[in-house]
């Protein structure tokens, strides 16, 4: 992969940087930034890494997780140049509100905004953890086995533990080195996928009971009620859009989640060529070819009707 020089250049000739990813974080956006922290920490550098949220618990096995801020007032007292991981507009990390004198974009989602003064942005990388590999590898920085655990589960993040059509043999590579460095694959996958709480299994449970397919297009919803009834919080959706796409006939799974004020989160998936990032943008959203999302406003029976007309025309049904 080929790194920009410029992105080198800085990295290595500035003083103090502020990481920070989107909003809802995911392993991907959790383990590039902690990831690269620590590298740029190991060169004597600054470093604040910053999200709007928190991290969510089932991530919290990660090596330095508590490096995380929900505020920023500590970090722009040394004017540090912006480092904006796995999303390419500000707005996508609550960060519109605030200006840098540089900031630095690294990312490798499909829908691409213009926003940093450096960017790097490589839609073929199957996750930014792997971009940051990469760079870490061109920089001779050493990998240790906190860098290489974080790396590992952002990498397995978006790529499905290494089932999803962005599984290539350099990605397979990336792993195994990360692995002799000191990522642990077993417990890993262990904490990503067998370590729930029992009201999490209870609130999937009770969004899987909602399925509605029609041609080949799975919805599920999950609305504030649901939430208190099963005491969670919006943190522990994460990855349940994935599930009806299980289903062999599906070519397209959404998730509508109630985020209030009649306003729904949306989170696409799909399988193979279906490219879901192109209904998301119809909406003001974006993401990849097979994971996608957008907010819409409107009752929950209307934004799922528009929605599965743009499906049904997606997947050529």
């Amino acid at each position: 992969m080929k790194i920009p020089k410029e992105i080198i250049s800085v990295l290595n000739q500035e003083k103090a940087f502020l990481i920070a990813t989107h909003i809802n974080p995911d392993g991907d956006a959790i383990g590039s930034a902690l990831a690269l922290s620590s590298a740029l920490e190991s060169l004597g550098k600054e470093v604040h890494v910053y999200n709007k949220d928190r991290v969510p618990e089932f991530y919290r096995f990660m090596p330095g997780h508590k490096r995380f801020r929900r505020g920023m007032k500590n970090a722009l007292i040394k004017k540090p140049v912006l480092i904006l991981l796995d999303c390419n507009s500000p707005e996508r990390a609550a960060l519109e509100q605030y200006s840098f004198r540089k900031s630095v974009v690294i990312d490798h989602h499909e829908t691409e905004r213009d926003f940093g003064d450096i960017r790097w942005v490589v839609p073929s990388a199957a996750a930014t953890g792997l971009m940051i590999f990469y760079l870490l590898k061109a920089m001779g920085i050493t990998s240790t086995a906190d860098i290489s655990t974080n790396l590992y589960t952002a990498i397995a993040g978006d790529t499905g533990t290494f089932r999803y059509n962005n599984t290539s043999p350099e990605v397979l590579t990336a792993g195994a080195e990360l692995i002799k460095t000191g990522a642990n694959p077993a417990l890993i996958a262990e904490c990503l996928y067998e370590q729930w709480a029992r009201n999490r299994f209870d609130l999937l449970v009770m969004t899987l009971n909602n399925l509605e397919i029609k041609n080949d297009v799975a919805v599920i919803h999950i609305t504030k009620d649901m939430f208190c009834k099963t005491d969670t919080i919006p943190e522990d959706t994460e990855s349940f859009s994935n599930f009806p796409r299980m289903i062999k006939s599906v070519k397209i799974s959404a998730l509508f989640r109630d985020i209030g004020d009649g306003c729904w989160k949306a989170s696409l998936r799909s399988k193979g060529d279906v490219n879901v990032a192109k209904i998301a943008e119809l909406y003001g959203g974006g993401g990849h070819r097979n994971a996608a999302g957008f907010k819409v406003r409107g009752s929950l029976q209307s934004v799922k009707e528009q929605f599965l007309r743009a499906a049904k025309k997606l997947a050529g049904n």
